[in-house]
Formats: structure tokens, sequence, C-alpha cells
């Protein structure tokens, strides 16, 4: 599938509905979505690779990864709403994606790929630990994931801790729209970093 093809298909998926702030519920670009996934596909590959999206909100990156052919492709979020979306979506994109609520924390089910875009932490100190966590516990292969550039110490620190290897880290173009409450401009540029990490862990 071409670049601009996946990009228009994942510009269908639908934002949050009620976005809560608790949740830092932002929609993720569908550039930078597409980014990420090809840099998966690029040095791990995705396709008939198991994938699961930790915080998939309303499924963007789980249902782009199964696009692109991985299968099986689960995505995780804590939010019944935000999954309810997501389900209509992967079928509305004909693509299968098995939706389950849960919280990171709990989270334990090994997968060969892991893609997020956790919580930047603005809302809630260290909301993004959680996630990093879970990635690197399950992820067999590789995590591909968005960080606030002002976590790349934490990031990289984290990952030698788990014994994994940094394969690339480089800065994105992000626009932050306005959704929250909070928010008082209606775009805003922030300082985003996509990291493609591989893990090594054994299956």
């Amino acid at each position: 599938m071409r670049r601009s093809d996946l990009i228009r298909r994942l510009e269908t998926v639908p934002p949050f509905a009620h976005p809560r702030s608790d949740l830092e519920q932002l929609v993720t670009p569908s550039e930078a979505s597409v980014e990420l996934l090809d840099t998966a596909r690029r040095t791990v590959g995705l396709e008939d690779s198991a994938v699961t999206d930790l915080g998939c909100g309303t499924g963007r990156l789980a249902i782009g990864a199964a696009l692109l052919g991985a299968a099986p492709v689960v995505g995780v979020d804590v939010d019944p709403e935000s999954l309810t979306v997501a389900r209509a979506a992967a079928k509305a994109a004909s693509v299968t994606v098995e939706f389950v609520e849960s919280d990171v924390t709990g989270w334990d089910t090994p997968t060969d790929v892991v893609v997020m875009n956790p919580p930047f932490g603005a809302q809630r100190r260290h909301a993004d630990r959680p996630f990093w966590d879970a990635g690197f516990r399950v992820a067999r292969r590789a995590v591909f994931a968005f960080s606030l550039a002002e976590s790349r110490t934490f990031i990289a620190r984290r990952a030698v801790a788990r014994g994994a290897r940094i394969i690339e880290t480089h800065p994105i173009p992000w626009s932050l729209a306005r959704s929250l409450p909070h928010h008082t401009h209606a775009r805003v540029p922030i300082s985003v970093d996509l990291w493609a990490i591989e893990t090594g862990v054994e299956p």
C-alpha cells in the first residue's frame, strides 16, 4: 500500500467523541502514524507479525498495522468508549483487529511488535512510564512509539536497562490540534520523537 493511500485510509478513523484530559486522549496525526508504521515495516517487518497497540484509543495505529498485513493485531485501551469507536473503524476499514479493554499495567500477553502513542505526561507526571514498561515487557522483537523530546534520556536509559537496542530515533513534525478543554489555541507545534527500539525478548 502506498504511503499516500495509507494516510488517506487512516484519516477516516474517527477522533475521540469525548476526549478525556486525565487520559490525555489526543489523536495521533495520520502522517505521524504512517511514519511510525513505515519505520516498523522497513526495520523489522509487519506483514504476518503479531502487533499490539498499547493505549490504542480509537485504533489508528492498530488499524494501520492491519492494513499493512500484520496479524494478529490487538488494540489495548482502558476507555470503553474509545474501543467502541475503534471496533467500528476497523470494521469500516475491512480489517481484523481485536480490541481489549485493559489497563496496560496488567497487560502481559507477548507480541512480536508493539506500536504506541502513550500519554506524554502533560497532565499527569510520568503517565507514559507504564506504557514503556509494558512495551518492553511484552514485545519480542521491537517497540515503535512516540514521546516528547524532553523524555529522550529517560527512554534511552529504560531501553538499556531492559537490554534493548535503539535502532533509530528522530524528531517528527507534530501539530497538536485543539481538542481538550484547557487548549486555548487551534494548533500548537510540539517537539515529538519517533523511537524504534529492538527488544530482543525471547518468545
